[in-house]
């Protein structure tokens, strides 16, 4: 029974959702550099420089050159699209209220002492103020997708028999199955990965580092997964790895270190950073974060049973979900009015700006 988490479980923390930006851009006015506009309002370096303190808190290297480049304009179009997405949600009057932002921040702060809390915040080096910006911009968001696509979306019965009657070996467990997922990232270079593919060990530590801060704050797993894994195999479907039979995980030959963070999950917690090295040379092939989405116990499941439906359902969603978020916002970009200075100075400059 295969699932891919949705992802509106993004609706926590943002506070971390950017990569690193920190650099002079293009046009200039009495608040500062302005790096881009979007419709008039301009999106300035120290708003992007916040970003970047938080985001590379605690990473020991940082980036530089051609790759600092790389991930400025990787930044400053998340940054875009998501002030495109809160002058749509003002349109259709969907900003979050403070209510909305207070009961959220409730929400997030539950497990955590105020002491801890504030520890927190001040390892990501951000204020409480910088947190509920970042809180009102995500439910923004959530309230724009959920009106704007998942409210649409319908799965009906027939889709689920379909589904079922096409894949039914799928629901036959001969032993207990562990539902995986997972986020990798390389330091070889490979041509067909995207997702801003990591070229060196350097590259791939910071950015794993930089993934697991974002799950950490509460980001989504599938959606980081489809967003920022390099395994081209399973990042289209935000990381899902399927069913892993109990047997293959306990065979000696599965990387220790794995086996006993899979073992330590409950459903829906996450490994720390893993490496992950070929079974035969025990050579690092990579770096990854692993997801426990399910544990079933063995036997066949029919259509009857309500987990498979659910699950079914949830995965059929959650994939027309996807592709239909991926439509709408670039249709939104495209009804926008976007000045990327910033973008028009690394063009001026042949790739030398900073």
């Amino acid at each position: 029974m295969k699932k891919i988490p949705s992802w509106q479980g993004m609706a926590l923390i943002l506070v971390t959702a950017f990569l690193f930006l920190g650099a002079s851009c293009g046009s200039k006015d009495g608040k500062g550099d302005v790096m881009a506009t979007v419709d008039g309002r301009k999106i300035y370096r120290e708003e992007v420089d916040k970003y970047y303190r938080t985001q590379t808190a605690g990473s020991a290297q940082q980036p530089s050159g051609e790759q600092a480049t790389s991930l400025r304009l990787s930044i400053l179009r998340q940054l875009i699209d998501t002030e495109i997405l809160m002058r749509r949600a003002e349109k259709l009057g969907l900003l979050a209220t403070d209510d909305e932002v207070d009961r959220r921040i409730t929400e997030v702060k539950a497990p955590y002492t105020n002491e801890e809390f504030d520890a927190r915040l001040k390892e990501r080096q951000i204020t409480l103020d910088d947190f509920k910006r970042e809180i009102r911009r995500q439910l923004t968001m959530d309230k724009v997708f959920n009106k704007e696509i998942t409210s649409k979306i319908n799965i009906s019965d027939q889709d689920i028999s379909d589904y079922y009657k096409a894949h039914a070996a799928e629901f036959n467990f001969v032993e207990p199955q562990y539902h995986l997922a997972r986020i990798l990232v390389s330091p070889i270079p490979n041509p067909q990965a995207g997702n801003n593919k990591a070229q060196n060990d350097t590259e791939a530590r910071q950015k794993i580092q930089n993934i697991l801060n974002r799950l950490d704050s509460g980001d989504d797993f599938a959606t980081l997964a489809a967003n920022l894994s390099e395994d081209t195999e399973t990042a289209g479907n935000g990381g899902d790895l399927g069913f892993i039979p109990e047997s293959s995980l306990k065979n000696p030959k599965t990387d220790p270190a794995t086996r006993e963070a899979v073992a330590k999950l409950q459903p829906g917690q996450h490994t720390s950073i893993l490496p992950w090295t070929d079974a035969a040379t025990k050579q690092l092939i990579g770096y990854q974060i692993v997801k426990l989405v399910s544990k079933e116990p063995a036997g066949q499941r029919t259509l009857g049973d309500p987990r498979v439906k659910e699950a079914i359902r949830a995965q059929l969603r959650d994939r027309r979900e996807q592709l239909l978020k991926a439509a709408y916002d670039e249709a939104m970009h495209d009804q926008a009015k976007v000045e990327n200075f910033y973008a028009q100075k690394v063009l001026d400059t042949n790739g030398s700006a900073q």
